[in-house]
């Protein structure tokens, strides 16, 4: 990457300071392009969605990494949980999603309760051989009394089931003939196997599944530094997660060197991510002592409070920018983590260097988080986040210590403890915004002439900007007059 009439500045910028210049290209168009990512961990859209435990939960997991990017499951979760969790992903199918199930015996509330789990919005009824027998949406069961059972209300008749053998493109175009948004997937036997709308029929041909050698999902965990850092990090890659993020807020200190060094002593073939940090120093000593893939990143999140509370920090694309080239020079890479609000975050994180951009709390007011989802006084539902060093995540972190050492550390927090964030009626679901960040990225690339994304971070040319030149650039929605 360069700036724009070799116009170096003597301050550190953030993503909104500067833009992308649009140049010469052979790209005819936006589909000639690839989005696999080049720090070799095998995603295929330069996403990551991070461990913050109000979003990264299984449910998260298999839709992303479904459409090619990859979770990082929170340190916080317990082991037994985790194993089940990762179990979980890597049994989904690759194309089609997987099903809320009841039975006829079940109540009207039972099915209320798992509705807005997923994107798809239906229950699939099923009975004991697991075979479809009927859908549920929230519209059927509006105003019908919540203890009702299943079986009294609900007609069978009519429903269209698709053989797994069809093609998504051949689905597509039944459900569109028969004017329906989706329908049950079932195998040779007519027992249910997932589930699948028009739209995801399309993205199964956008997309590509980021997968294992064993063409299972990707899915990440992270573990913190203290303690038996080794132990924990044998027995989370013992359930098959495919790298290891070692996370905390600093990640340029000596036990963070020594755990990364601890985890390296396994001597399997793994990705380790480590961080945070925002220097060329603090890069360089992380990857010397064994780590693939530096995490950047202190203070730019929505929900961290830590520059505010401490002065610590720096501008995100400048961290992102210095970082990701000594990484470089080093046959490494790094992840910008924090800071995204809109697509061209994105954009210019990687036009920095970044060979993945993570970020979490723009997901969290999607069906697929893993927060629960509320009603608030006006009928709006909407989901609550935390930040990871708030006094809430603290608080269930050292649940186990002694009750004076946990009141004690909840004094020290550095995150928001409740956001309320909103689900879009219209885009509710994760797929809809990586939908937004892959469209975005891909324009991205043909206006820069780039083929990928090394070949992206190589040639981008970024300008500086005032916050004027970025006001002009924002959409006005509404009169301004």
């Amino acid at each position: 990457m360069r700036f724009l009439n070799n116009q170096i500045p003597s301050y550190d910028l953030t993503y909104n300071d500067v833009f992308l210049v649009p140049q010469r290209s052979s790209v005819n168009s936006r589909f000639d392009v690839s989005l696999e990512t080049v720090d070799l961990i095998g995603a295929k859209i330069p996403l990551v969605v991070a461990n913050m435990s109000a979003v990264a939960g299984k449910r998260m997991a298999e839709t992303v990494a479904r459409r090619g990017g990859i979770t990082i499951l929170p340190q916080d979760i317990p082991m037994s949980r985790l194993k089940e969790m990762i179990n979980f992903v890597k049994s989904r199918h690759l194309i089609f999603d997987t099903p809320l199930t009841l039975k006829p015996t079940d109540t009207i509330n039972q099915a209320t309760n798992i509705l807005f789990k997923r994107n798809h919005g239906v229950v699939v009824i099923i009975d004991d051989d697991n075979h479809p027998l009927g859908l549920i949406s929230e519209r059927m069961i509006k105003d019908i009394d919540q203890f009702e059972t299943i079986d009294k209300i609900i007609r069978y008749e009519n429903m269209i089931v698709f053989r797994q053998d069809l093609n998504p493109k051949e689905m597509f175009e039944k459900m569109h003939q028969n004017h329906i948004k989706l329908a049950p997937i079932v195998d040779d036997a007519n027992r249910l196997i997932g589930i699948l709308t028009k739209k995801n029929a399309l993205r199964a041909d956008l997309y590509q599944p980021a997968v294992d050698k064993s063409n299972k999902f990707l899915i990440g965990a992270a573990i913190g530094i203290n303690g038996n850092v080794k132990q924990r990090a044998e027995e989370v890659l013992s359930y098959g997660v495919d790298l290891i993020v070692l996370d905390t807020a600093h990640g340029h200190q000596d036990k963070m060197i020594k755990a990364i060094e601890q985890v390296r002593s396994i001597g399997q073939e793994f990705k380790i991510v480590a961080g945070n940090v925002v220097t060329e120093q603090a890069t360089e000593d992380l990857i010397m002592a064994g780590a693939d893939i530096v995490k950047v990143g202190v203070g730019p999140g929505a929900m961290c409070t830590t520059r505010m509370a401490t002065g610590v920090g720096r501008p995100q694309f400048s961290a992102v920018l210095e970082c990701s080239v000594k990484a470089k020079s080093l046959g490494k890479f790094v992840w910008a983590d924090g800071g995204i609000r809109y697509p061209r975050d994105v954009v210019l994180a990687l036009a920095a260097g970044a060979s993945n951009v993570m970020f979490a709390s723009w997901l969290t007011g999607t069906f697929e988080s893993a927060a629960d989802i509320r009603l608030d006084s006006d009928g709006r539902y909407y989901k609550e986040n935390f930040g990871m060093a708030s006094r809430r995540a603290v608080s269930q972190r050292s649940n186990l210590d002694d009750p004076y050492t946990q009141n004690l550390k909840e004094f020290f927090e550095e995150g928001i403890s409740n956001s309320k964030i909103y689900i879009d009626p219209i885009h509710p679901s994760v797929e809809d915004i990586i939908d937004r960040i892959v469209a975005g990225l891909r324009s991205a690339l043909s206006y820069s002439g780039a083929r990928n994304l090394e070949t992206f971070s190589d040639c981008a040319i970024v300008g500086l900007q005032s916050q004027a030149g970025y006001d002009e650039g924002r959409p006005v929605n509404s009169n301004w007059q």
